[in-house]
């Protein structure tokens, strides 16, 4: 925790109280109320935690006015132009950039943990068919304690380091095989000649009837759409991952958590919200429409994959990922997909409209996503357990950095209580 340098005064009637004032290396000071309740008998009220920091952390800063993501340090786009999804998740989980022998090393580790447990495989024929993968990846993975009883003990380091390996490893062969079962088609194995995005998407579009050859431009956009997901700092699902690790669950169930509030569209739905928008949108000759529609406050319709919440300028993610967008899009061609010409004629427009630019609507990094997604081959489905997948390492790098903090304690959020007070038990007979 750094030292504090200065302190607030909150005045509460006659009361006055001095509350220590933190500085980070980046971003707003924060002020330390952790001692309020006992010295002034207050709470403070913050719906969504929007103004509250809730823990200290090393790993993820977002300046969203100035459009900057960084990881240890390092900004997001130089990462992705430069660096691999696995190297990014050294990144996250160790602190540094690993030497060619320590990138070696972790790589061998990953993909010798890609198998998930034989037994394992029965436990997706309990779902329907037609169960949202998100469903399915929720009980697997929540499962998996049931199955690695060696990786649970959050209080030995070794186990930790083996359940951190084992759910990078064997979350893309989890959600290859919810995909392949939802689409009546056979698992298929991982395998340890392929690169770990190249790996995912021939276990989601292998089939034993033939050979199935990835390409190596699909496989960069892959990896780069894992890259860009890895981690976003304390957004809902690992603030949910957060708060269940604080209780001492075992990690398979904390990742669970993360998964269950990702699979909501307010948080991991977006690419799939931007698909549907195209979808609807229909055609290119449609968009002057809907162009004007978005620009009408009193209509209800919004460009889904333009501007972002936190992101207040441009989503650093957007430039890379439509560098991949244009490249995969140049390969598999859009002239036979209405929604994929669609997404590139809406591209154009907005880009080329005053209105967007001067509120800075820019294409963000789910428009992209949504679009590579689309073009691969990806059901809608199937963009949510994608991002589950990108999202675990940082998941588990959270999750570690909170069990080694001496300040780590159970979370218990106050309220503001509006409910009735004290009554009088009815007896059912004078009701």
């Amino acid at each position: 925790m750094a030292e504090s340098s200065k302190t607030a005064t909150l005045s509460i009637g006659d009361d006055s109280y001095e509350l220590p004032i933190y500085s980070p290396t980046a971003g707003p000071d924060v002020i330390d109320i952790r001692k309020l309740y006992a010295q002034a008998g207050v709470f403070t009220y913050d719906p969504g935690f929007t103004s509250t920091a809730s823990c200290d952390s090393t790993i993820t800063f977002i300046d969203g006015d100035k459009g900057e993501l960084l990881h240890r340090g390092y900004p997001i786009d130089q990462l992705a132009s430069k660096s691999h999804y696995l190297e990014v998740c050294y990144l996250l989980l160790y602190g540094e950039l690993p030497t060619a022998q320590q990138l070696e090393h972790f790589e061998n580790m990953v993909t010798r943990h890609t198998m998930i447990h034989e037994q394992m495989h029965n436990f997706f024929r309990g779902f329907r068919r037609d169960a949202h993968p998100m469903a399915t990846m929720v009980g697997v993975v929540g499962a998996m304690s049931a199955f690695y009883h060696d990786s649970t003990n959050i209080h030995d380091a070794r186990e930790r380091e083996i359940a951190s390996h084992r759910l990078i490893a064997k979350m893309p062969t989890i959600a290859a095989m919810a995909y392949k079962y939802s689409i009546g088609q056979p698992f298929v194995y991982p395998r340890n000649d392929l690169d770990y995005a190249a790996n995912f998407l021939h276990m989601c579009f292998a089939v034993p009837a033939e050979e199935y050859i990835v390409d190596p431009i699909l496989a960069r956009a892959m990896d780069r759409i894992f890259t860009l997901h890895a981690d976003h700092e304390q957004n809902a699902s690992t603030s949910t991952v957060r708060l269940a690790s604080s209780s001492g669950a075992n990690p398979f169930a904390c990742i669970a958590a993360g998964i269950a509030c990702l699979w909501g569209p307010a948080h991991g739905g977006a690419n799939q919200a931007c698909l549907e928008m195209l979808k609807e949108i229909g055609s290119p000759d449609n968009i002057p429409e809907y162009i004007a529609r978005a620009k009408d406050k009193n209509d209800p319709f919004r460009l889904m994959g333009f501007g972002h919440r936190v992101y207040k300028n441009f989503d650093p993610r957007a430039k890379v990922m439509k560098q991949s967008a244009d490249e995969v899009l140049d390969l598999l061609g859009v002239e036979n997909n209405p929604v994929l010409a669609t997404a590139k004629a809406l591209e154009e427009a907005a880009l080329a409209d005053d209105y967007f630019s001067e509120k800075k609507l820019f294409p963000n990094v789910d428009f992209y996503s949504g679009i590579i997604l689309e073009a691969m081959g990806f059901p809608t489905s199937m963009f949510t357990p994608i991002f589950a997948v990108s999202r675990t390492v940082g998941w588990i790098s959270q999750w570690k950095e909170m069990l080694g903090d001496p300040q780590n304690k159970i979370g218990r959020p106050r309220q503001l209580y509006l409910g009735m007070t004290t009554r009088d038990y009815i007896d059912i007979e004078d009701r």
